[in-house]
């Protein structure tokens, strides 16, 4: 597959050959999906937690005699029928977390970025180039490349051109700036288009390939 290189103003200057083992890969959608439950899973905190019976205050004497009062037999105030009583059935801490081997996650990026460059969701730069890091000239720039669309860029380390881009995209609010080896199958279906130098490339192709 081959694909066009553009510079910021949107200028074509090249074409690339793109690796076929990674933007032409069979689309396993069950894959893909369970990858990304296992994202999402491995995100939650799991600290939700209410008292029982046996962690609320109080509720150590019995309210009434066992016999002879007319009501119904208690035991305690603390009885999950009292309020300020403990609770049943409700959340307690536990771990969400599932296991993935790194194989099958990184055949679900591949999957994911194959189904993305067929859709033409994919947009490569010669480089990333702002003459000042403000968030206009980035927003300027997004719109020639990528129009409305929401777009995930990608950047292969963090030099001062990094640290440029990073300052003029954090108040786009449909755009993210991520480093090429954190990329995760979560941002990339959150995403509309995927916008990265070759360097980022080079990264996916040392990474993935």
């Amino acid at each position: 597959m081959k694909a066009d290189v553009f510079n910021m103003k949107g200028e074509k200057v090249q074409t690339v050959e793109l690796p076929a083992e990674i933007f032409e890969a069979p689309v396993n959608v069950d894959l893909m999906h369970q990858a990304y439950l296992q994202q999402m899973a491995n995100a939650r905190l799991g600290t939700s937690k209410t008292k029982t019976r046996s962690e609320v205050a109080g509720g150590g004497k019995k309210p009434w005699k066992q016999k002879g009062t007319g009501r119904a037999r208690q035991g305690s105030t603390r009885a999950p029928q009292w309020v300020h009583g403990g609770k049943i059935h409700t959340p307690r801490p536990r771990k969400y977390t599932q296991h993935m081997p790194i194989k099958m996650r990184r055949a679900a990026l591949r999957c994911a970025l194959s189904a993305k460059a067929a859709e033409a969701g994919l947009v490569l730069l010669d480089e990333f180039v702002l003459d000042e890091p403000k968030t206009r000239l980035m927003a300027q720039a997004l719109d020639v490349l990528v129009g409305n669309a929401t777009v995930l860029l990608l950047a292969a380390e963090k030099d001062a051109s990094y640290e440029m881009v990073a300052r003029s995209t954090n108040n786009l609010p449909d755009a993210k700036l991520l480093m090429a080896n954190y990329l995760n199958i979560r941002d990339l279906f959150n995403y509309d288009k995927l916008v990265m130098p070759l360097k980022a490339l080079d990264v996916l192709k040392a990474i993935l390939a």
